[in-house]
């Protein structure tokens, strides 16, 4: 799977440039947006859209929904070259949510580099990342040509509703770490990830799926893998912050300790809290309570996930989801390579070290 997402990641960022170029000028704006009542200011755009947008993006990223999206397009008989401007739509939306999140749960990193509004501002970040919820959308009607009116209907309505998901999975995940005593079960968890992580994937197979006019059974099932494995890939992402923090994983991009520091009522936290001594689990949540936490204190957090066996369960779990996800698509017909490179992707998300 790193090969297909080093061939494709590139064309990808190439399509993103055709949709927000780096450089902002009028004629792009008025191409785009359509003609001002006024007049536009190009370079106040530049600053507050184009430029934290091309930030982040440079810093990396494996582009893999957009990625994932072409795939399934190819698997599904298409020329993935024909889609790419519809793979910058999970990829955008993608990118919008990080800046919201980072800005909502205060972090310090995103990439290795200063989070978004470190650098611009709380203001332009926060617009500059609701924005990116509401560009994908001009890339469907920009498209009205190629693209019949059903099947843009039925893309609107489906980003519709799995966005209005999206944040639901945000509130939860906002309210448990802003909260000392929350009681969180393991279901509920999955639930917060299927909506905040898993909606985005479902965008990506629901798009392929509709654009290429695929059965609603053919739907459901390429939804329901997609779902799984951005799950599986959640939980990996939480294995992976606390193994970086214990020096056993490669590079992350994110602050020392990160979801310690938040207060993340991760799966790994959850069952700690359930499998630990009732004084144990109470230094956890005294930790995790904190506004500010000490490298020491992370220590000692990330110390007690381990003892209590966090890791290896939350593994676990993730490599069930991602057989699942796997079992999901076992009755599609697609080609030998897709399937490979499907089932393939199943295990980058949870065996990734960055």
């Amino acid at each position: 799977m790193r090969e297909t997402l080093a061939e494709w990641r590139p064309l990808v960022d190439e399509a993103i440039a055709d949709l927000v170029p780096r450089e902002i000028d009028a004629e792009y704006l008025e191409r785009f947006f359509g003609g001002p009542t006024y007049e536009y200011d190009p370079d106040g755009i530049q600053r507050a859209l184009a430029d934290p947008l091309w930030e982040l993006l440079d810093r990396g990223g494996k582009r893999w929904r957009a990625v994932l999206f072409l795939v399934f397009i190819e698997g599904f008989g298409e020329d993935p070259a024909e889609y790419l401007r519809y793979a910058c739509i999970p990829e955008i939306l993608h990118n919008g949510t990080i800046i919201v999140d980072d800005v909502e749960d205060e972090a310090a990193k995103r990439r290795g580099e200063p989070a978004l509004h470190h650098i611009y501002g709380q203001d332009i970040a926060l617009n500059a990342g609701n924005a990116m919820y509401f560009l994908p959308l001009k890339i469907l009607t920009q498209s009205r040509t190629d693209l019949p009116a059903d099947q843009r209907l039925a893309a609107y309505e489906m980003l519709m509703d799995e966005l209005n998901r999206t944040h639901l999975g945000q509130g939860m995940d906002i309210h448990w770490h802003n909260e000392r005593d929350v009681q969180i079960t393991p279901e509920q968890y999955l639930e917060m990830c299927a909506c905040k992580t898993g909606c985005l994937g479902r965008i990506v197979a629901r798009l392929a799926a509709i654009l290429t006019d695929q059965p609603p059974e053919v739907e459901r099932a390429v939804a329901t893998y997609a779902e799984l494995t951005a799950v599986a890939f959640q939980i990996g992402d939480d294995i992976l912050d606390v193994e970086n923090s214990l020096g056993r994983a490669g590079e992350f991009g994110k602050e020392f300790g990160n979801d310690v520091r938040e207060g993340k009522k991760t799966l790994l936290v959850i069952y700690a809290l359930a499998e630990s001594d009732p004084e144990t689990a109470e230094r956890l949540r005294e930790i995790l309570a904190l506004d500010e936490n000490t490298d020491e204190e992370v220590l000692e957090a990330l110390s007690i996930l381990e003892d209590a066996g966090s890791i290896d369960y939350a593994r676990e779990r993730a490599l069930e989801l991602a057989a699942e996800a796997r079992a999901a698509i076992d009755g599609l017909e697609f080609d030998d390579e897709t399937d490979r490179k499907l089932r393939e992707f199943t295990e980058f998300v949870i065996e990734r070290d960055v």
